[in-house]
């Protein structure tokens, strides 16, 4: 009982002021063994992205083709939906599609979930239409997950994650955007990239 008091008596006497100890900073991400990790330079920024070969081998090779060939260099993100997602890698400043290698397998099946930070690739209504472009999750988006084998409930295939520059994926997620003619959510500001570059 005495040894009680006298640690309430100390944490009365405790200033109320004290500093909490500083939280210890978040490990940055690592890639597994394995997966390449490429840089996508944009006009706002560069964003790191470890891409997920050992779960989806069809769509990473097919995004690396492209970057080694020099595809995406002076496509635009054309198609911001705020929280939603931020899509690009198929058109040019003037909303003209450049001509891509034909539609790959959708591994939507692969058990990636379209989190935060996830790269996944973008197609249009077929289950297998998905050629260059890709759009990152600027939310969780669980509508977007395979949860079945109808059209609708399909899915769309994750195949990387964001290592680091997720403050430029916001940045782009957050730019003001107009309509052009059939083409809602295009920034006013073009969203250029740069650049794609494969680490070694």
């Amino acid at each position: 009982m005495f040894v009680l008091c006298l640690l309430v008596s100390a944490m009365l006497q405790a200033p109320a002021d004290q500093p909490k100890p500083a939280a210890a900073p978040a490990a940055p991400l690592q890639p597994a063994p394995g997966n390449p990790v490429v840089v996508v330079s944009t006009t706002l920024g560069d964003i790191t992205v470890e891409l997920f070969r050992d779960k989806a081998p069809v769509s990473v090779e097919n995004f690396l083709q492209y970057a080694r060939e020099g595809f995406y260099e002076g496509t635009i993100f054309h198609r911001i939906e705020r929280h939603f997602v931020v899509q690009g890698g198929g058109y040019t400043p003037d909303l003209v599609e450049k001509p891509t290698r034909p539609p790959i397998q959708n591994e939507a099946t692969n058990g990636l979930r379209n989190l935060r930070g996830t790269v996944a690739m973008a197609r249009r209504q077929p289950l297998r239409s998905a050629t260059s472009q890709f759009y990152f999750n600027l939310s969780d988006n669980a509508t977007l997950d395979h949860r079945g084998f109808s059209p609708p409930e399909f899915g769309y295939a994750v195949f990387g994650r964001v290592l680091s520059g997720m403050d430029v994926v916001d940045k782009i997620g957050t730019s003001a955007t107009k309509t052009v003619d059939d083409f809602e959510g295009v920034p006013v500001e073009p969203v250029v990239i740069t650049r794609v570059t494969i680490r070694p």
